[in-house]
């Protein structure tokens, strides 16, 4: 069957898939129109880094269906994802998708919305607070600053196998801008750092690796593009995690002391 004729026959369905980004776990951090949508919602379709909190929130009468990705551990693969999305919408009326962070910042969220856009299914996106902005934030950092930093750049540490380029350019991101925000980079970190520093920029630029960022169990680690890799080591320091690099993570020693659930 061609594009069109599929488009003609799926014209009568009744559903709509909503994109809706859960943010960084924080449940305070949802939108409004999400918290509406999980209400309201027949079928939601999670990912792992959703929080019990936000799931909570779900329709109770609602069907629930984990299609989480973790290193090495896929529920469901991308493209039984956006299957099931494109037959849920055949059913029923208000299916959300609901992705960690934004659906937009690397959360696939594009690649989803392309697919069911391109199979004539009703879709919409509802933006959420991306981790790269909430984790520094309750950790203390500003990601800029008048003093440290005018300008950022977020990139992740995790790359698709056959993408559209084999890697990240890291020569042009260390001299891009004054802070740095890498997602899924711990795995990675070892290969990052060496790359940003023989880039140029000096062995003493702080770093900040940030897991769980707006969980009560928040975990920060603190260091240098020269000791990171090893503190990590020495640690345990796991993913799900961000780091922070560039001179506003001196601001941390300054800022932390007000987390947002101290401040309350």
């Amino acid at each position: 069957m061609n594009t069109a004729a599929m488009i003609a026959e799926r014209s009568t369905w009744i559903g709509k898939v909503y994109l809706v980004g859960a943010g960084p776990g924080d449940p305070g951090l949802l939108t409004l129109k999400g918290k509406v949508l999980l209400e309201q919602a027949d079928v939601v379709i999670y990912d792992a880094l959703v929080s019990e909190p936000i799931l909570a929130m779900t329709n109770p009468n609602a069907e629930r269906i984990n299609a989480g990705k973790r290193r090495g551990n896929h529920s469901l693969l991308q493209a039984e994802t956006t299957q099931l999305l494109i037959e849920k919408a055949q059913t029923h009326a208000v299916v959300v998708r609901l992705k960690g962070g934004d659906p937009f910042v690397f959360g696939r969220g594009g690649e989803e919305m392309e697919d069911l856009v391109n199979a004539g299914v009703p879709v919409e996106v509802v933006p959420g607070i991306t981790s790269g902005i909430a984790a520094p934030a309750y950790a203390g950092i500003p990601l800029t600053h008048r003093q440290y930093s005018s300008s950022v750049t977020f990139v992740t540490g995790h790359e698709a196998v056959g993408k559209y380029r084999p890697e990240v350019n890291w020569q042009a991101i260390a001299h891009a801008s004054e802070t740095i925000v890498i997602y899924m980079g711990i795995h990675n970190l070892p290969h990052i750092t060496q790359e940003l520093r023989a880039a140029g920029l000096a062995d003493d630029t702080p770093v900040a690796l940030i897991r769980w960022g707006t969980r009560p169990d928040q975990a920060q680690l603190l260091g240098t593009l020269a000791t990171i890799v090893e503190q990590a080591q020495q640690t345990g320091f796991e993913a799900p995690a961000i780091a922070v690099i560039g001179k506003v993570v001196h601001l941390q020693s300054v800022l932390a002391g007000c987390q947002p659930a101290l401040c309350a």
